[in-house]
């Protein structure tokens, strides 16, 4: 097949495995392909979700003997992980063995941080079915080319090694045909997906927003001649609206995040008046809890060059976040900038004094749809997005995030940005 069709394989192995890695929503793929035997040889063909190539080259010499054991079994099994060294270590590893007409070429491993059921699990299956024809496939090239060559130098054997080659290249042939079959449906997949989540947007977002502003006007132009229950039951149904609009723009985010169409754009940022903004924006919140709110910032804080909405929308969900699950008590915010002329860097940190995760829970939070099992937490309006997205809005701007907590006694999030620092006046 030559060099371009070892590219093109290589692109696919690398698509297939960063795929496994999304379906476990933070999670980790490894691709271990294996020689003639598990036992012979082998090496690590594709990763994703791994911070650097040391880190996958670590997490292949602890799954070497698991994965080697998987291909005996001829069955996908798990291997709980080891009390978690690196961040890829925090869940199990879902062990996929390759196999394809009884032959085995290595094993897909995938981490995943939460447990794997139903469609997700139905997924990898298929993932790895499609992965293991894929290498098949490759094979078969490779033994159709060396029969060629072969037949070509010896002409007493060539029409015999020009059959096994004809029954090979019908092998690729019939290959092919449900390789292609199996493109096709994913791309209808993926087009499916991106129509729901378009028609998402126009369906639902236009017309709630039409509400929406209908109800403000009448608030605003008849209080005067609305009764008290119905001034009520509209600021009710402003407040519902409000969350559905704010959760649905949450997911259409996360979506345009994933897909690369949420594009950064720089700008002077006021990070003070920002977060008197996002205070305001939850105001509600905190007059309904009484808490007290405290801020940390350095004085005559410069602008910082940033993207000022997605910024704003970060310092709006983690104070979202702070204050709904504080049903009393405080919240602390520090900001500080780090202006090192090679990478000067904006610090958040959001304290508060709120019921707190327990150790268990911390490695979930940042998941889509996640929310903390418990009284308190179940108490709260929300679909589990708004830490979801904040993760994924201050990676879009090359920074990272954290978390400390104890459950019932608070917790602490914080997140650091790379900005722009203008020394001019």
């Amino acid at each position: 097949m030559g060099n371009g069709g070892d590219s093109k394989l290589d692109r696919a192995l690398e698509r297939a495995t960063a795929r496994a890695s999304e379906l476990v929503r933070g999670g980790a793929a490894l691709l271990l392909e294996f020689g003639e035997s598990p036992e012979a040889d082998g090496r690590i063909r594709s990763a994703a979700g791994f911070r650097d190539a040391e880190a996958a080259q670590d997490a292949a010499e602890l799954l070497w003997e698991p994965a080697q054991r998987a291909i005996a079994l001829g069955q996908t099994s798990s291997s709980a992980a080891q009390p978690a060294r690196q961040p890829w270590q925090a869940g199990d590893f879902h062990l996929h063995p390759l196999l394809h007409d009884g032959r085995a070429h290595g094993v897909l491993c995938v981490l995943a941080p939460a447990t794997v059921m139903g469609a997700q699990r139905d997924a990898l299956e298929d993932l790895a079915t499609h992965v293991a024809l894929l290498l098949d496939h490759a094979r078969l090239g490779r033994e159709c080319e060396d029969l060629l060559v072969r037949a070509s130098d010896r002409a007493a054997d060539q029409e015999r090694s020009s059959e096994e080659a004809l029954e090979l290249s019908e092998a690729l042939f019939a290959q092919d045909i449900e390789l292609l079959q199996k493109d096709e449906k994913i791309v209808m997949i993926e087009r499916l997906k991106d129509d729901f989540i378009e028609k998402m947007s126009c369906e639902l977002r236009t017309p709630l927003s039409g509400i929406i502003e209908r109800i403000i006007g009448v608030l605003a132009n008849e209080n005067e001649n609305l009764t008290s229950s119905a001034k009520e039951s509209l600021r009710g149904a402003l407040d519902e609206g409000t969350r559905f609009l704010r959760t649905l723009q949450n997911i259409l985010d996360l979506w345009k995040i994933r897909q690369g169409e949420l594009p950064i754009q720089v700008e002077p940022v006021n990070v003070a008046e920002l977060l008197a903004e996002a205070l305001f924006s939850v105001q509600a919140t905190i007059d309904s809890h009484a808490l007290a709110i405290s801020k940390q910032l350095p004085e005559n804080l410069p602008p910082v060059g940033t993207d000022l909405g997605k910024l704003g929308q970060i310092l709006y969900l983690v104070l979202d976040n702070a204050t709904k699950f504080t049903p009393s008590g405080s919240v602390e915010i520090r900001i500080d900038l780090d202006d090192h002329p090679a990478d000067p860097q904006l610090r958040c940190e959001i304290e508060d004094s709120g019921v707190g995760i327990c150790t268990d829970d911390q490695a979930f939070v940042f998941d889509e749809f996640f929310q903390v099992d418990g009284g308190a937490s179940r108490k709260c309006a929300g679909a589990g997005l708004g830490l979801a997205l904040a993760r994924d809005l201050v990676t879009l701007l090359g920074g990272e995030v954290w978390i400390r907590s104890d459950a019932g006694h608070g917790t602490t999030l914080g997140f650091r940005i790379p900005v722009q620092v203008d020394a001019r006046p």
